[in-house]
C-alpha cells in the first residue's frame, strides 16, 4: 500500500479512507471458474475539510469505482470509510440518515439523472420531500434560492430538462446535490461533456459554491487542465492503485512516478507558447 499522509491526524479531516479496496466477480464459461477483477486495490487517503482533492488516471483506472465507494453506491470488498470523523457502515440497511444526506455525488452526464417528466422544481424539491418534513411552501423556497445559487432564476421552477443547455444541466444537477446541505461533494467528471467557455463558468460556479457552503470536493477527472485550476491535493490512480499523492504543486511541479510524468507528457499543454511549437513542428513535418 502507498504511503500518504494519513499518520497526519487533524481535528478538520472531512473524509478519510482506510486501505479501501473493491473487487468484481466475473462469469466465466462452462467448467471453468470465476474471475475476480480487483478494481481498486488498497487506496488510501485523508481529506480536509473545505479542500478539493482531484484523482485523475486513465479510463479503467478505478478512479470511478473509488468514487461509487464514496457515495455509498458500491459497497468496499474491504477497507474503511469515516466521514466527519465517523465510519461509516456501508452494509445493506445500516447506512445511518444522517450519513446519506452529507454525501452527494455529480454525475458527467446530468441528463442522464434528471428525470425528463419532472419540472424542474420537483426535481430539485424531490430531496427534501423525502428526507426532511418541509412543507411544500418551504421546499418550493428553497429550490427558488438554489436555483438562484447555481446562476438560473425562479423563472426555470417550471421547465422541463428539455428546455435547458447541457451547462444549464449541471447546474440544475449541483443545486439538486446542495439541497440537502451535503458536506462532500463527489463530481465524476462534471465538466467533461461541456464546451469549453462553458467548463470554465462551472468551474468558477463550484469554486464560488465550495467557499459559499464550505464544502469538501472529490473531483475525478481525465483533464489535467481542470485539475490544475481547481485541485488543492492530487491523486494519481494507475491499474487501481493510488501511485502518487501531494499536494497540486508538488505533483504537477515534480511528478516522482513513471506513471503520473507518462501522464502528464501525454496531455498537450493549452498555452499560446506551446500550441504555437506545434503548430509549426506539424508544418516542418508537412514541408519535410
Amino acid at each position: 500500500m502507498m504511503e500518504t499522509k494519513s499518520d497526519i491526524m487533524t481535528d478538520n479531516t472531512m473524509l478519510e479512507v482506510r486501505d479501501i479496496k473493491r473487487d468484481y466477480e466475473l462469469p466465466a464459461g462452462f467448467m471453468k471458474p470465476k474471475k475476480t477483477v480487483h478494481a481498486v486495490k488498497g487506496v488510501s487517503f485523508k481529506l480536509e475539510r473545505g479542500k478539493t482533492l482531484a484523482i485523475v488516471g486513465e479510463s479503467g483506472c478505478g478512479k470511478s469505482t473509488l468514487a461509487r465507494m464514496i457515495t455509498f453506491i458500491d459497497e468496499p470488498t474491504a477497507g474503511e470509510l469515516l466521514i466527519d470523523g465517523k465510519k461509516v457502515d456501508t452494509r445493506p440497511g445500516h447506512l445511518s440518515h444522517e450519513m446519506r444526506q452529507k454525501v452527494q455525488i455529480i454525475f458527467q452526464n446530468p441528463y442522464g439523472s434528471l428525470n425528463p417528466r419532472q419540472k424542474i422544481g420537483d426535481v430539485l424539491g424531490e430531496p427534501l420531500a423525502i428526507n426532511t418534513k418541509m412543507s411544500a411552501a418551504e421546499r418550493r423556497e428553497r429550490a427558488a434560492e438554489m436555483l438562484i445559487k447555481v446562476g438560473l432564476g425562479p423563472e426555470h421552477y417550471n421547465r422541463y430538462p428539455h428546455m435547458f443547455s447541457g451547462g444549464q444541466r449541471q447546474r440544475i444537477a449541483i443545486a439538486r446535490a446542495l439541497m440537502l446541505n451535503p458536506k462532500l461533494l463527489v463530481l465524476d467528471e462534471p465538466v467533461s461533456a461541456l464546451d469549453l467557455s462553458v467548463q470554465a463558468q462551472v468551474l468558477n460556479l463550484l469554486a464560488d459554491l465550495q467557499d459559499e457552503f464550505d464544502l469538501t470536493y472529490v473531483f475525478i477527472s481525465h483533464d489535467l487542465s481542470v485539475v490544475r485550476y481547481i485541485a488543492d491535493e492530487v491523486m494519481v490512480m494507475y491499474f487501481g492503485e493510488a501511485v502518487e499523492y501531494g499536494t497540486r504543486d508538488e505533483v504537477f511541479s515534480d511528478p516522482k512516478h513513471d506513471y503520473t510524468r507518462t501522464l502528464f507528457k501525454a496531455t498537450p499543454r493549452a498555452d499560446v507558447e506551446s500550441i504555437r511549437e506545434r503548430v509549426a513542428r506539424k508544418k516542418a513535418a508537412s514541408a519535410a
